[in-house]
């Protein structure tokens, strides 16, 4: 089965029909909020919104390992994560989806391993490409399918939020590599790759990072608000794909 984690903008999927709600308790804590179960397409799909269903859980307060756990609970093989970005690379404009193939982790403080405390064994997960390149391929494919043909690759700056970056820090990650920049990558993706679950991310640029914007503006919260809602209608049309073929 595959699960969909929504990210900024996204707390619920139009095209869900949703047959019941679940709230999993595990030994991490509290996920986000219930899994939400239902059908795209006649397919079953499992729905979480990674910032809970009223928007109210900041970047930094998720709980990312009980919500990956969540979803391997419920044998959950797949996971395509849907994530806003800012965009530093120039083709990266708002509106603009990407699937992004790196990741350079710039979080602190949070719990990122299922591997500690007590017994458990020491144990190390090969993270060398982040994301399964077969569910990248398959996003990819949807995108085109879906008329909204997504950007093929680039390195996601995961940052600890709530704030946005400084211009000068945008600078910095450029300098490091990184193509675009987000709050929840990770440990989402090391999560579950720990778990052994296929993971990739859909990331809607929603604006440029900071001091990117060509017309030197700061991020104007309004203009962002249109761009999310706007790019989703495109994002809910390439998961009605990768739904119908997850079987594939």
């Amino acid at each position: 089965m595959l699960a969909i984690i929504g990210g900024t903008g996204m707390t619920q999927l139009a095209n869900l029909e949703i047959t019941h709600r679940q709230v999993i308790r595990t030994p991490y804590g509290e996920p986000s909020g219930a899994l939400t179960f239902g059908h795209i397409k006649k397919h079953n799909v499992v729905f979480l919104a990674r910032h809970g269903y009223g928007h109210t859980i900041p970047p930094h307060e998720i709980n990312y390992r009980a919500n990956i756990w969540a979803l391997a609970s419920q044998k959950v093989k797949r996971i395509v994560a849907i994530a806003s970005v800012g965009g530093i690379r120039e083709d990266l404009v708002p509106g603009a989806l990407v699937v992004p193939d790196q990741i350079i982790d710039y979080t602190y403080s949070r719990k990122f391993t299922y591997f500690e405390g007590g017994e458990k064994p020491v144990t190390h997960i090969d993270f060398t490409e982040p994301y399964s390149d077969k569910l990248r391929r398959r996003l990819l494919k949807a995108a085109k399918v879906a008329g909204s043909p997504a950007i093929d690759g680039g390195v996601y700056a995961a940052t600890q939020g709530p704030r946005l970056e400084t211009a000068a820090e945008i600078n910095r990650l450029q300098r490091d590599g990184a193509d675009m920049v987000g709050m929840t990558g990770m440990p989402e993706a090391a999560l579950a790759r720990e778990l052994g679950l296929e993971y990739a991310a859909l990331g809607v640029v929603a604006n440029f990072a900071a001091g990117r914007d060509p017309g030197g503006r700061g991020i104007d919260w309004n203009a962002i608000d249109g761009v999310v809602t706007q790019a989703l209608v495109n994002v809910r049309n390439v998961l009605e794909y990768v739904v119908d073929h997850d079987a594939d």
